[in-house]
């Protein structure tokens, strides 16, 4: 198989850099829904979204799920690269938010990589940067924001994602992202939809 033009990795880095990227790193594909990496698998790669976009979470004892942010294309995880370089296993699990294509840096090639180039180097500060904040973020909205501004917000970041007002999701998936019961979402959804902001469907919500 072709390796894929630099270009179709959206890095705000040099040709040149592009290029020992695409040969030190992998490229692989998964359908939308595949795991991607579970909690506690080691890590032996961080990788770089080429298209498509990666849900990463949280997930505790019980099995519940919380939605920590998304990986999108140009971007890679930092918590990966960070438990990857200190030999730790994953703390977080990682799903294909869509059919995805990811290129995946050797985590001893990455750390390499961050002593001979500064563009690297640079990258990875500033997405350690965005992760915080988005981190942030999270921990901003379970401790501050009601539940009903925190649908909201999910299906505004899902609209992004998919350039689509209608979001293909269930009520038990969407509590499964927020780290929330059904029953809580199935009526926060219905006064959401009698205020006029979505409108429900089989399995889908519509964004007014």
């Amino acid at each position: 198989m072709a390796r894929p033009h630099t270009d179709n990795i959206d890095l705000s880095l040099s040709a040149k850099t592009k290029e020992e990227l695409y040969a030190i790193g992998t490229t692989k594909t998964y359908a939308e829904g595949e795991v991607i990496m579970n909690e506690n698998s080691y890590i032996r790669a961080i990788p770089i979204v080429i298209s498509g976009s990666i849900r990463v979470m949280r997930v505790d004892e019980e099995g519940r799920e919380i939605l920590l942010y998304y990986i999108r294309p140009g971007e890679s995880c930092i918590m990966s690269f960070l438990g990857g370089i200190h030999h730790e296993t994953s703390k977080v699990k990682a799903v294909a938010e869509e059919n995805v294509e990811i290129l995946f840096i050797p985590i001893d090639k990455a750390g390499i990589l961050i002593k001979e180039n500064s563009e690297w180097l640079d990258y990875i500060f500033r997405l350690y940067h965005k992760r915080f904040e988005e981190l942030l973020s999270v921990v901003n909205d379970v401790a501050f924001k009601k539940m009903d501004d925190r649908i909201l917000q999910f299906l505004k970041e899902k609209q992004k994602l998919s350039g689509s007002n209608e979001i293909t999701i269930t009520h038990n998936a969407l509590a499964e992202e927020l780290g929330t019961s059904r029953v809580v979402v199935s009526r926060l959804l219905k006064q959401l939809e009698s205020e006029g902001q979505v409108k429900l469907g089989r399995n889908k919500i519509l964004l007014v």
